[in-house]
């Protein structure tokens, strides 16, 4: 009867100790839960203007400086007047639109050909941002001040303004051409028109 208690007691004890260690080996096997992070991409937000500007210097490149003499690089100048974007299926852009073509040489952009052509753009909204519907164009020669003021009706003064100030045009476009040097990582820090010195790009 001892003898049958005894192994009793020694079979309770060993089912206790094979849980604890079954229950100490359960702990250790637990992993910590991994904590999830949420990855949230911020879209770039462009601005109606910005598009408007594409838009226009897509048309100053294919259509407009496809007529001058081809070079390596079409750089526009788009020297804006005035805007009305209150139908944007018919948007209003007047302006001074100058167009260059150059060829690079070392670490100058030359000038081989390019001009100027004032006058109304308009674009219309779509789904990809906007396009250039119709251009408007100030004529040559003799109907040059007849139709600029048809066409620049309340903002002629202030084209006028911009049209000569021939030093405020060449800042501007210098820094036109600066900004597409470092949106293409062209290696270029200087300017030169026909017959005339290098001038330095701002930087």
């Amino acid at each position: 009867m001892k003898h049958s208690k005894r192994l009793w007691m020694l079979a309770a004890i060993l089912i206790c100790g094979v849980s604890l260690v079954g229950c100490g080996n359960k702990k250790a096997k637990e992993q910590p839960k991994e904590t999830q992070v949420e990855t949230v991409q911020v879209e770039e937000v462009v601005s109606e203007e910005e598009l408007c500007n594409v838009a226009i210097e897509d048309y100053l490149v294919n259509v407009i400086g496809k007529n001058y003499a081809e070079a390596e690089y079409c750089i526009t100048s788009p020297f804006i007047v005035s805007t009305d974007n209150g139908n944007k299926y018919d948007v209003l852009v007047w302006g001074d639109f100058w167009v260059f073509n150059y060829d690079l040489s070392g670490d100058t952009l030359k000038t081989v050909s390019g001009g100027n052509h004032p006058g109304l753009m308009h674009l219309k909204r779509t789904d990809n941002g906007y396009e250039v519907t119709s251009f408007e164009e100030v004529e040559d020669g003799a109907g040059n001040l007849e139709s600029s003021k048809r066409i620049f009706s309340d903002n002629y003064e202030a084209f006028c303004e911009i049209n000569s100030n021939q030093e405020k045009r060449e800042d501007i476009r210098l820094n036109f051409v600066a900004d597409y040097v470092k949106k293409h990582n062209l290696p270029v820090k200087m300017l030169q028109d026909y017959g005339w010195p290098a001038v330095a790009l701002p930087e």
